[in-house]
């Protein structure tokens, strides 16, 4: 299923089927480095670009696969409104088949929900070369299993993405961001106590920022509600405002990774990232850290050698780790992903074997 040279799509093309290629599936080849390491030939979606339809009174938006994320988010703001999951940018080519791909969301994860959680349909090509539909553009159209949602996070393992509907949501009327100097364990019960009440944090970011411990807390919502928890944070933990612009390209900085901590120390450490439950406690591990999404997501810088160290640690609180970024020596031996259980490995495997029966779609990238 492959016309030398062809990027997306052509129906006549998407029908002919030639079992052979092992496509290499990428839209603006900002995320290579998440997930296993993938060769064959380069299948683009960069040229299928476009917003399809955008129905704001309905809070719903149509895109292909290849249009920039930069491109779509602008035309979102200019109607007052967003993508919630604060999806990553990791580049300005950037794609929004590529933030469904990964599956990953931004700082916003914890209060505002997932990408699939905003995935309403979308349309795709299978192993057989068939254009497949799912879902639709409102949230309660599906019968039987909702696939559309099982793509988000599928890294291009089952099938090439090429339309896209999602649910967006109005801009918040008011946005306001507190500091604190709190150590990390100190940070971890406040956020639990104010996770329990009716205040509209919206995200969290626990660092040491040079010598100082610092817990930054993003309101959003309603006028009234985000002075009135602003005043209320304040006084409760000793906090102060942050100055919006500066806060705001600050969060944006955490979501696309290019804040101070997220640059390595030394080539040879690698980027870890540890998804465990909101109330896990302080993780006695000697690498530096930054706490995310109220405590449910944990960076660390560590060398590959500590893999099994670290993975152990996300286990004993019902975690899991992933290699995020490998060190310059691509950590040979250590896998991206930890082990999938027994009961999801046996659901992936009926799902590649139903989609992409021959296995030509990425191989190994979810190894």
């Amino acid at each position: 299923m492959r016309q030398t040279g062809c990027s997306l799509p052509c129906r006549t093309w998407l029908l002919i089927p030639t079992p052979l290629p092992r496509p290499c599936i990428v839209g603006g080849d900002t995320k290579a480095f998440y997930g296993e390491p993938v060769t064959g030939e380069l299948l683009s979606t960069a040229v299928w670009r476009g917003i399809v339809s955008h129905e704001p009174t309905e809070l719903v938006v149509t895109v292909r696969a290849g249009t920039p994320l930069a491109e779509l988010e602008a035309a979102l703001r200019e109607k007052g409104q967003c993508l919630p999951f604060d999806p990553p940018d990791f580049g300005p080519t950037s794609t929004i088949g590529g933030v469904v791909a990964a599956g990953l969301a931004g700082p916003a994860r914890a209060s505002a929900g997932g990408v699939r959680d905003y995935m309403l349909g979308l349309q795709f090509i299978d192993g057989r070369g068939e254009w497949l539909t799912f879902g639709g553009q409102v949230m309660k159209n599906v019968a039987g299993y909702d696939v559309s949602r099982v793509m988000a996070g599928s890294l291009g393992t089952l099938g090439v993405i090429t339309d896209i509907s999602l649910k967006v949501l109005p801009l918040s009327p008011a946005e306001a961001t507190l500091v604190f100097d709190l150590a990390q364990h100190d940070a971890l019960e406040q956020l639990h106590r104010w996770g329990g009440q009716p205040l509209p944090i919206n995200a969290s970011c626990w660092v040491r920022d040079g010598s100082n411990d610092r817990l930054y807390v993003r309101l959003r919502g309603a006028v009234a509600a985000v002075e009135a928890a602003c005043e209320r944070m304040a006084r409760e933990a000793q906090g102060r405002r942050v100055d919006n612009a500066q806060a705001t390209a600050d969060w944006a900085a955490c979501r696309d990774q290019t804040l101070p901590f997220f640059r390595a120390t030394s080539p040879d450490l690698c980027l870890w990232r540890l998804s465990v439950p909101q109330t896990a406690p302080v993780m006695s591990l000697p690498y530096a850290q930054l706490v995310e999404w109220q405590g449910a997501q944990r960076w660390l810088w560590a060398p590959s050698a500590a893999a099994d160290e670290i993975r152990s640690a996300a286990a004993a609180q019902q975690g899991h780790a992933t290699l995020f970024r490998a060190g310059v020596d691509g950590a040979p031996g250590v896998p991206r992903f930890d082990r999938q259980g027994a009961a999801v490995q046996a659901i992936t495997q009926r799902l590649r074997a139903t989609f992409d029966p021959a296995g030509i779609f990425n191989p190994g990238r979810m190894s």
